[in-house]
């Protein structure tokens, strides 16, 4: 598999090596809940993940992804709201993970957090102290001393002079140049604080992840990701820290970088109202409408999230499942795309992660599919095919929701249907639903949200979800 690096601007091979291939990702800092931009980024780092996994089944593929759970935002959020910043990071952490596991994203294999790392972040600290790349000024902690390092700014490929320029520069007091980075703050009042040979205080942002990402993976592993957003300063001074404490040339060999979400065109931001939160997506959208949402477009580019594209990317899902239907088997060969489905996906993952043309090989395997039921062609093995193709890019395409039905009580689904004078005799399972949503439907175009949200909470409780949508609602079985 090939990946373009920012580091080098060129496209380079993912090996394994020692039978490894280590790949870290930063993670959200939990100052308040997460939008679907931090989904999004880490849906597309697990989708690398799963594909180097299937691709290479003798590897030990090993994945990191950490929690900034002390910082400044978390901090200044947690006096706002007068809450305790420990509870407040642990509640939104919790409300993460399970939005994550709700959008189907891969859990890394280590979940660090800044709180229960200090002490490697400090001896991080120590050792860059040691080789003289940093200072200590006491009453505020310890800074890097950029310039102490030849190769600063090779990642965003910008020169000091020109990093200042464009820059908003760290404040601090005792500095000897005006981009050193704090690598440890100094205790304030009020703060949450750790014991240090500098005295009490806390890490500074950058130094976090350079110390978790080496302490799992190693001085040198093979993937570093993370959005554009993160190439300066924070991944820029993640590299310096890493080369201060074990050389040069160490840490990330490749340094992997996915594009912005945008909404309607614009870049998300609480200023203009914009921000869509993964709770809010959830409510909308079903987590396979979003993820092919996201894999339709290469991962460098920037994403614009429209309602319009949501709707297009559920007609997406929706061929899929229905290429995926189960049928009796019948006599007859497979279509000839089966064949080559596997190599041409291959092709396209392998070429710098090219998801937008994977799936270009699932719809086509799809319509193979539904041309062959058309002529009676018995078409399990492709089924199976594209159903292997499609786990790989972490889409779960459930079956059928109407054969779940068979879990429901059929005397509670009566109920139901008779609490809100739908007709249930001799009715199929399915109908009833199908029904009820439709006298839900009525009851919302009629502003009666009352009766409206009844008939949804009546059917949750029965084990049925319903979810709202641009093209109407949706319905499944939970499992």
């Amino acid at each position: 598999m090939r990946l373009r690096s920012t580091l080098s601007g060129s496209v380079e091979a993912v090996a394994p090596e020692n039978g490894r291939i280590g790949v870290y990702v930063c993670g959200v800092t939990p100052y308040t809940e997460s939008h679907i931009g931090h989904a999004m980024s880490l849906l597309v780092y697990g989708v690398l993940i799963r594909y180097l996994r299937w691709r290479h089944p003798g590897v030990e593929i090993r994945y990191v992804s950490n929690y900034t759970d002390v910082d400044d935002k978390i901090i200044e959020r947690a006096l706002e709201l007068g809450r305790d910043p420990a509870s407040l990071a642990q509640q939104n952490i919790d409300l993460w993970e399970a939005q994550q596991a709700a959008l189907g994203i891969l859990a890394p294999d280590v979940r660090p957090r800044v709180t229960t790392e200090i002490d490697a972040i400090v001896a991080a600290i120590g050792r860059i102290i040691e080789n003289g790349h940093a200072y200590a000024v006491p009453g505020a902690g310890v800074y890097f001393r950029v310039r102490s390092l030849p190769g600063y700014g090779k990642l965003s490929h910008r020169p000091l002079d020109e990093m200042r320029a464009g820059t908003r520069e760290e404040p601090g007091h005792g500095k000897e140049f005006p981009l050193d980075f704090a690598l440890w703050k100094a205790a304030k009042p009020g703060e949450p604080t750790w014991p240090s040979p500098w005295g009490p205080g806390r890490p500074g942002w950058h130094i976090e992840c350079s110390a978790m990402a080496q302490r799992y993976l190693g001085a040198s592993f093979s993937v570093h990701g993370g959005g554009t957003d993160l190439v300066f300063p924070h991944h820029e001074n993640e590299i310096a820290q890493a080369e201060a404490v074990t050389g040069p040339g160490s840490f990330a060999r490749l340094w992997m970088h996915n594009g912005m979400v945008l909404r309607d065109g614009e870049k998300m931001s609480k200023s203009l109202g914009n921000v869509v939160s993964v709770a809010e997506a959830l409510d909308r959208w079903t987590p396979d409408a979003l993820r092919l949402f996201v894999l339709s477009k290469h991962y460098r580019q920037p994403t614009n999230l429209t309602d319009e594209a949501m709707a297009a990317a559920q007609r997406g899902v929706d061929r899929l499942q229905q290429a995926l239907a189960e049928e009796p088997a019948r006599e007859g060969s497979p279509p000839p795309e089966a064949a080559s489905a596997r190599a041409r996906f291959v092709e396209a993952m392998d070429d710098d992660l090219n998801t937008a043309q994977a799936l270009a090989v699932l719809f086509d395997l799809a319509r193979a599919i539904n041309r062959s039921r058309e002529v009676g062609d018995h078409g399990s093995a492709a089924r199976a095919t594209l159903r292997e193709l499609a786990s790989v890019l972490g889409l779960a395409l459930p079956a059928d929701a109407h054969a779940d039905l068979s879990r429901i009580s059929g005397a509670e689904l009566s109920e139901i249907a008779s609490r809100f004078d739908v007709a249930a005799a001799e009715a199929d399972a399915a109908d009833v639903v199908e029904a009820l949503l439709a006298q839900r439907q009525a009851a919302r175009a009629e502003r009666d949200f009352a009766l409206s949200d009844a008939i949804r909470d009546a059917l949750s409780e029965a084990g049925i979800e319903v979810q709202d949508g641009p093209q109407g609602a949706r319905w499944s079985v939970r499992g």
